[in-house]
């Protein structure tokens, strides 16, 4: 029978992994491809993950962004051209609990973070597996530069759960600058009481440097002006290791977390007002795409890019509440959410000469897949964790065959605590979703409205409707069973592997 996402039939390897397809010819297919690299090259491949914030899926020119948008990406974009491109790429509704997935290989609900630690709050990634602790164990160098944002307390910071190295901050862009700025913090910038109450509260104002196993060295406090120059300061470290890493034998893993493009952007001097739009979001695009340009220029220089895996993503969709200073998302709501506009997000794989260069997949791919897939690729699948549930599936035949087709059978979609509802093929099936209504906030989406659970399910079909504004139930009641089983099968995996939370409750608009 010939594959059909709904129809065909799905194989679970092990208890604690999600069922996925099995593509026999292109498995076979891609082995001997990644078998005649390893012979070229005679190494495991490097992996690098540009992971931007708060950018959306309509963004880069690749998605139909770019020039249309005010902001030309001509550096992600030739990215996409000569790679993958994957336009049903799925994070979760917000910063940490997407990182943290992506490193995990585990939704919100099994990792704890399901939603992101402010001011001080410890975080929770210590007793979890991540993707740089498999890598590290397996002989990889792990760098992790940028944006951290899954604690602060010690055991959670990136030299503790698997980085060798760390060089970025703990935190979010806003929580450094937002009550520096009289625009948007009047009674507090022009309050010595207030200031002073900010200033000792327990979070962290630095940006840091740590090794593995130490305590982090404050470099430098966050003031707006240093703000302003943290990417470019970030990408000099990248690029400073990628420099160095040309001359080992060994492979390397570097996560790069880029500052932009949360609200609110303070873009670098030399990029302020260079966007046709003359906006500090579509300035900081512009910087991100440079950023993007140098370090794959860098990979070219040292000869390394044929023997790298680059994956470039955004940790959620934008943030519409802070409109104008936000992304674009063809989709319906926004960050916070698990409408379409707050977890689908660009996605682009570029590995010269093994991803086939020109193509484009709607196959379902997560920031769980990461650590299977990269796992196997590095030849280490036998070192993903067995004592818990692992939600992402190995998609590297998906990756490496020319017009392969994803692993993935099911999204599944978490809000915080609360399962949502699912995707499979071209239909998406929703039991809960938040509010998105226009008197929730003045640009509806983000962390505004209340989790909405629904009587009968809501069904749409997003080839037809990829805003989701027509219920589509009724007329495809021969399809429940296949919406019910999946989420049926997805729950009663917590049965063996019970959820659980590492932050305490916090209102929606956190």
């Amino acid at each position: 029978m010939p594959f059909d996402p709904i129809a065909t039939p799905t194989v679970r390897t092990a208890p604690n992994r999600e069922p996925a397809f099995r593509h026999e010819a292109q498995e076979e297919a891609a082995q001997q491809k990644l078998e005649a690299l390893r012979q070229r090259t005679g190494k495991r491949p490097n992996f690098l993950v540009i992971l931007m914030d708060d950018v959306g899926w309509g963004d880069f020119g690749c998605y139909g962004g770019g020039i249309a948008v005010g902001a030309p990406t001509p550096n992600i974009d030739r990215l996409a051209r000569e790679g993958l491109l994957l336009t049903s790429c799925y994070s979760e509704p917000s910063c940490s609990p997407s990182r943290a997935t992506l490193l995990t290989g585990r939704v919100p609900n099994r990792h704890g973070l399901q939603r992101p630690p402010m001011y001080g709050e410890p975080g929770g990634l210590e007793d979890e597996v991540t993707i740089a602790r498999i890598l590290s164990e397996a002989g990889y160098s792990t760098q992790a530069v940028g944006k951290w944002h899954l604690g602060e307390a010690l055991a959670s910071q990136p030299q503790n759960v698997g980085f060798d190295d760390f060089y970025g901050f703990l935190s979010v862009s806003d929580m450094y600058t937002e009550w520096r700025d009289p625009h948007f913090f009047p009674e507090i910038v022009y309050s010595d009481a207030r200031t002073e109450w900010v200033k000792n509260m327990p979070f962290n104002r630095s940006f840091v440097h740590a090794t593995r196993g130490n305590e982090p060295e404050q470099v430098e406090e966050v003031t707006i002006p240093v703000l302003s120059l943290l990417d470019d300061k970030w990408r000099q470290y990248s690029v400073d290791y990628i420099r160095r890493m040309a001359g080992s034998d060994q492979p390397w893993f570097l996560l790069h977390g880029t500052r932009g493009a949360h609200f609110d952007n303070y873009p670098h001097p030399d990029y302020l007002g260079v966007s046709p739009a003359k906006h500090p979001y579509k300035d900081t695009l512009i910087e991100l795409d440079a950023i993007v340009g140098s370090l794959v220029d860098c990979l070219k220089e040292t000869g390394q890019l044929e023997n790298t895996l680059v994956f470039i993503s955004s940790d959620n969709g934008p943030h519409m509440e802070t409109w104008p200073d936000a992304a674009y998302t063809p989709f319906r709501c926004a960050k916070g959410s698990t409408w379409e506009g707050g977890v689908r997000v660009p996605g682009i794989i570029s590995w010269p000469g093994t991803v086939a260069a020109g193509g484009q997949s709607d196959g379902l791919f997560d920031f769980n897949d990461i650590l299977p897939t990269f796992a196997a690729l590095a030849g280490a699948a036998d070192r993903v964790p067995t004592d818990r549930f692992i939600d992402g599936v190995d998609q590297s035949s998906f990756l490496v065959t020319e017009g392969g087709l994803s692993n993935r059978k099911y999204h599944y979609y978490w809000l915080v605590d609360t399962f949502s509802g699912l995707r499979v093929g071209e239909y998406k099936w929703m039991r809960a979703a938040t509010s998105d209504s226009v008197t929730d906030a003045w640009g509806p989406g983000g962390f505004t409205g209340v989790t909405e659970h629904y009587t009968y399910a809501k069904l749409f079909n997003l080839y037809l409707d990829p805003k989701e504004q027509h219920n589509y139930m009724t007329r495809k009641l021969a399809y429940v069973e296949a919406f019910q089983a999946g989420a049926r099968n997805h729950m009663a995996t917590f049965r063996a592997y019970p959820p659980k939370r590492v932050l305490g409750p916090r209102p929606a608009s956190t």
